[in-house]
């Protein structure tokens, strides 16, 4: 039986069950609930606090879980990143008040403030940077009004809130995060194989649409250019003399005009539809 642990709460929670619905398996429908038993696929899942999910995995207690790369990396666990998962993605930034640090090198002496110890320090003695670390728990944003820090160091999803705080972005991205999938160092625990091959998919089906159309046979090299597909497309040959059906998966970006494309050297009935899941 793989044991999985998912975030309980936040905003990986419902994207996270989401995404395991589409591959498949069962997901609470009580949000209370802290664990559920998928016998049917082999699998259990245990509903945590996201900062603990690395470290219930890193120590072996559970196999697997999802969480974000920056609490992964705060962590300091055993753990280690198996998957990208597409979603939840965010930036580290650093942020003080206008004027007041203008480049990385000002945080020098300085006091910041950060629910993300582990992954500040790291990178400030990459940077060469000696700075005091300030830990505190949720709403850095206030610390500087409060005089606790001189500057914050935290998640920036879309900087509105820094903004409302009067404060700005100092300095580069720190970190890059998103949803990853993470195993414990060196295991490799039965049903990971099938568990990530199902995370795969669904990356693959949100990525992709299943592209149909018509297209008469002299056209259809300039068409097969267009709609490669991903191990070639499949072709059939219609009961209208001269032509041929084309069946391919094509990226769901740019599905629109790639249809404009088609059209314009002699395609027709050309459909999109969505794929729900598949393995490559």
């Amino acid at each position: 039986m793989l044991r999985v642990a998912l975030p309980n709460k936040g905003s990986l929670s419902d994207a996270a069950s989401n995404m395991l619905r589409e591959a498949g398996y069962r997901q609470r429908s009580d949000s209370k609930e802290l664990t559920l038993l998928d016998a049917a696929n082999g699998v259990e899942f245990f509903y945590l606090r996201p900062r603990d999910i690395a470290l219930y995995v890193g120590e072996g207690t559970l196999d697997i879980g999802i969480t974000g790369r920056d609490l992964l990396l705060d962590s300091g666990s055993a753990a280690v990143e198996a998957m990208q998962l597409g979603f939840g993605r965010s930036n580290f930034r650093f942020a003080a008040r206008p004027g007041e640090l203008d480049t990385l090198a000002d945080l020098t002496g300085k006091r910041i403030a950060t629910s993300y110890v582990g992954v500040v320090e790291r990178y400030l003695a990459e940077q060469g940077i000696d700075a005091r670390v300030v830990h505190l728990d949720g709403a850095v944003e206030t610390s500087i009004q409060l005089g606790v820090a001189d500057a914050i160091a935290d998640v920036v999803e879309t900087g509105s809130t820094l903004k409302q705080a009067g404060l700005v972005i100092v300095g580069d991205v720190i970190m890059e995060s998103e949803a990853v999938l993470i195993s414990r160092e060196g295991a490799e625990p039965k049903g990971l194989t099938t568990f990530r091959r199902r995370l795969e998919g669904v990356l693959v089906a949100r990525s992709y649409l299943m592209m149909d159309y018509d297209i008469p046979s002299d056209r259809l090299e300039e068409a097969i250019k267009l709609t490669p597909g991903l191990e070639g497309p499949t072709i059939s040959p219609l009961h209208r003399e001269g032509w041929v059906a084309v069946r391919s998966m094509v990226p769901r970006a740019g599905a629109q005009q790639l249809m404009d494309d088609l059209y314009e050297i002699g395609a027709r009935a050309i459909l999109l539809t969505d794929i729900h899941a598949c393995r490559l």
